[in-house]
């Protein structure tokens, strides 16, 4: 399950530094997740990161790309596997 920003952002520049995976970039008009790029920090941290530090609770689990925690570590191996 990647995670989206709503738009209650209040770009308050919080959420890209805590990212793992690079996953969080400023948009047009709010930050925004790739779903490609984020695992929730499953295989990093206990918790997502993002969510953790976000002021107004903007950050929600996106019901269109829905993943298994198996699914989640699956997909930070690759990206790991891309970095090393």
């Amino acid at each position: 399950m990647a995670l989206y920003i709503t738009d209650e952002c209040i770009n308050c520049d919080v959420c890209e530094p805590e990212c793992p995976n690079g996953a969080i970039t400023q948009g047009e008009e709010i930050y925004e997740i790739a779903p490609n790029l984020c695992t929730e920090c499953v295989g990093h941290y206990e918790t997502s990161q993002c969510v953790d530090v976000c002021p107004v609770d903007c950050i929600l689990v996106d019901p269109e790309n829905t993943e298994t925690k198996d699914q989640l570590m699956e997909k930070y191996r690759g990206l790991m596997a891309k970095t090393a």
